[in-house]
């Protein structure tokens, strides 16, 4: 109680109760690992949306730019395309028969006729794989010369002809041409019938008397849309993208999705002046980038028009981005182990010191930690060990003190008696029994008498092994006799170790316990052996006996009770603390049964 009492007192200038409250609701691991992953998720998340973001609109630039190239070599593709289909036609002005044909105003069918304007209709005709057919209007009149790759050459008259609006355009053209959107063959000519009219655009030139401006004739090809398709399927993505070719009054020359039929964007788009440039665009239909480049007003002024959905234009970004996140995710999961691990490596020796504050507030003075390391936290560890041991060493001594208290106590009652009286009657009735003739009870009587006298000199605390032995030996004299041919023992102790000095009654305690509790329970000859011999630096006394030993459960209790006060084991709780005393701790007392049956009691003493 003393020493609890004690401990509680001492440990008051290091910590107390509330103290050890807030340090816990403060705890120093937890704002290190709160401030640790705050300055690395702020970071780390900010880095991967500034990359986002950047990488965004990098791509998207990028992109547009691919895009714009690609167009615009489209662009180059088609604007070639269509001046080679009206140069064909330019060529005709190169023909001076079929120009004095053209100029002349008495056009009869005849041989001569024919042999002019037949060659120059099928090398139209036949100019470009795509023609499917070729007709010439004249103005003057409503003479008609046709021909297509299904009949030959075809002279007509007074028909009505339905391009005149289309013939118009071509005359107000400053390039004296119109390309007519993509539409149905129409019948022109009643002889030849059209069985499957086939899907063409219409390229109308008007024809002059050059070099006068004077308009003679309108000359129009047909044409088949699929080189015009195939030079359009390689601006666009089929699967993502979109692609449009618009005319310069907003008809749809061609359109890669059928469903589109005319929008807003169309009508934004063909009023704008550049040549060149991006739209975005945001409607229910369609949310992207719309990219467009102009043909040549002299190649049809045709526009070209590629959308592409943000979807498609941010695929590679959001890509970018999940990669990065996905590192930064894998980063950002070794910097937090990395927290917790720093967090937890700097926190660990400050909870284990904790932990064994609280123990030291609880009384429990054996504070047993490994090194908490060569930092500042281990050097306090240190120190904080070096006072407790210190702590320890001045209760040990308070204990010392109260264990001298009650042996002066003791002296004192004992002095109440004489001894010499005590040793003058036992001398007195030793010589009566050797006057008597009975030598075995003056042999009785002088043990006791050296029994006697030995414990009851207080002059000296500790004695050699050899006095010791000596007091034993009589001791078990007494016990022989008593008991006779039923107890046997030996006593073994090295010549060079009974010199040693031990505390005084330190072996007695251990004989008389096996009278005490070994001995009546035997069922046969009891046996006790005394062994003393040198191991290394300690002194080594075994006490052993042939008695039934002790239960596991008991032997258990016994060694884990040992160190405290009251209770059982009286006489071996005094041994062991005698020895903590004296020893400071270095010595040991070890318990446990043999294995034929018996018990060992041990003691390891430095010498």
């Amino acid at each position: 109680m003393k020493k609890h009492v004690y401990s509680r007192r001492a440990f008051s200038y290091i910590l107390d109760v509330s103290e050890v409250s807030a340090m816990i609701r403060t705890s120093i691991r937890n704002k290190l690992i709160v401030l640790l992953l705050f300055i690395t998720i702020i970071p780390f998340g900010t880095s991967i949306i500034i990359s986002y973001i950047h990488t965004k609109e990098s791509l998207k630039d990028q992109v547009i730019k691919e895009n714009s190239n690609l167009l615009y070599q489209g662009k180059v593709n088609m604007e070639g395309y269509m001046k080679e289909l009206n140069g064909f036609i330019l060529s005709l002005y190169n023909n001076n028969d079929f120009m004095n044909y053209m100029r002349s105003s008495n056009r009869e069918k005849n041989f001569f006729t024919i042999s002019i304007v037949k060659p120059v209709m099928q090398s139209l005709l036949y100019a470009e794989e795509n023609i499917e057919r070729v007709y010439i209007s004249f103005v003057d009149d409503d003479s008609l010369i046709s021909a297509s790759k299904q009949s030959t050459v075809v002279f007509s008259t007074g028909l009505k002809m339905e391009d005149e609006a289309h013939y118009l355009k071509a005359k107000e053209s400053p390039y004296n041409m119109y390309i007519e959107p993509l539409h149905n063959q129409r019948m022109i000519d009643p002889i030849v019938k059209i069985k499957k009219p086939q899907q063409v655009i219409g390229l109308h030139r008007s024809f002059t008397n050059a070099p006068s401006n004077e308009q003679i004739a309108y000359i129009t090809i047909e044409l088949r849309p699929n080189k015009i398709f195939e030079l359009s399927k390689n601006l666009y993505n089929q699967d993502s993208e979109e692609f449009y070719i618009i005319s310069s009054t907003g008809e749809q020359i061609y359109r890669s999705n059928p469903d589109v039929e005319s929008s807003d964007w169309i009508d934004e788009l063909i009023q704008t002046d550049a040549e060149s440039g991006t739209l975005e665009w945001q409607d229910e239909s369609f949310k992207g980038v719309m990219i467009y480049n102009k043909i040549a007003d002299s190649a049809g002024g045709w526009m070209l028009i590629k959308r592409i959905p943000y979807s498609t234009l941010y695929e590679s970004a959001i890509q970018v981005a999940l990669i990065n996140i996905m590192f930064g995710v894998i980063g950002l999961t070794l910097v937090i182990l990395a927290t917790f691990f720093v967090s937890f490596k700097i926190t660990s020796p400050i909870r284990v010191l904790l932990e064994q504050i609280r123990q030291v507030e609880k009384g429990n003075m054996n504070v047993k930690f490994e090194s908490l390391g060569n930092d500042e936290i281990g050097y306090l560890g240190a120190r904080f060990k070096e006072m407790i041991t210190k702590m320890n060493r001045l209760i040990n001594r308070e204990y010392k003190l109260e264990i001298e208290n009650k042996t002066n106590q003791l002296k004192v009652l004992q002095s109440q008696i004489n001894p010499h009286f005590l040793y003058n009657a036992l001398q007195s009735i030793g010589t009566v029994a050797l006057k008597n003739n009975v030598p075995q009870i003056y042999s009785l009587i002088h043990h006791l008498s050296k029994i006697m006298r030995y414990s009851m000199n207080m002059d000296e605390d500790v004695v050699p092994l050899a006095d010791e032995l000596n007091y034993i030996e009589a001791f078990l004299l007494l016990q022989k006799e008593r008991f006779g041919d039923q107890l046997d023992y030996q006593i073994c102790a090295e010549e060079e170790m009974r010199s040693v000095f031990i505390p005084k009654m330190l072996i007695q305690p251990i004989v008389e316990n096996y009278f005490k509790h070994g001995f009546d329970s035997r069922d046969k000859v009891g046996i006790i052996n005394v062994q003393c011999m040198k191991e290394g630096a300690f002194l080594r006394i075994k006490v052993l006996d042939n008695g039934n030993g002790v239960e596991a459960d008991r032997l258990t209790e016994i060694s884990q009770n040992i160190g405290e006060s009251g209770g059982k084991n009286i006489g071996l709780k005094n041994v062991y603390r005698r020895l903590q005393i004296y020893y400071d701790g270095k010595a040991n007392l070890i318990l446990r049964n043999r294995e034929n049956g018996g018990f060992i009691a041990e003691m390891n003493i430095p010498i």
